[in-house]
């Protein structure tokens, strides 16, 4: 236990070390209901919540600090540690952040104005100020049969390629308008 300890304490492990307690801190004061983990703060480079990717990243570069420290010796080769532990800790919070990121983006939910400003194709025989039907493809490639209404007397029918422009909450439908690509 002795050597863990020293190993813990000694440079470069010593600077995460310090940075491992206020992670561990960190979580347990959210844990608690204390802080509210947000959700929305995402780092560019990983798009997962900041919290995350730093514990990950502190956690990883702090166990390869340790087994460098543990495995060399005194003296210059420690810097070469510091370094490797780093290199590694990012290297490995890129990967982790793969499925990290398809776990914790499960939990958005879809809305409806999430189909404004995409295509859609025309499933009735027209789309009037009062009545028609269009089918939409969602971002993750599923599609659904949606209420559409136009504001004008353009001509859509069956196959016309249109665009979704606005929804309607109150009549639970989506504007269109024709698209002409030519």
């Amino acid at each position: 236990m002795g050597e863990f300890v020293d190993a813990a304490l000694s440079f470069p492990t010593v600077l995460f070390s310090f940075l491992l307690v206020v992670v561990v801190a960190y979580w347990l004061v959210a844990a608690f209901g204390v802080l509210d983990v947000d959700d929305g703060a995402q780092l560019d480079s990983f798009g997962l919540p900041l919290p995350v990717v730093a514990t990950v990243l502190i956690v990883v570069t702090w166990f390869a600090a340790l087994v460098g420290t543990v495995l060399t010796g005194a003296g210059l080769i420690r810097w070469a540690v510091l370094g490797s532990a780093v290199l590694i800790g990012v290297g490995a919070t890129g990967l982790a952040a793969i499925p990290l990121r398809k776990l914790l983006s499960g939990g958005r939910r879809s809305t409806r104005t999430d189909f404004v400003g995409r295509t859609c194709v025309i499933r009735t025989g027209t789309v009037s100020q009062t009545f028609g039907q269009a089918e939409v493809t969602a971002a993750d490639g599923s599609s659904a049969v949606v209420q559409v209404r136009q504001p004008g007397r353009d001509e859509l029918t069956n196959g016309s390629t249109a665009v979704i422009f606005d929804y309607d909450s109150d009549g639970e439908f989506f504007w269109v308008t024709p698209l002409d690509i030519k």
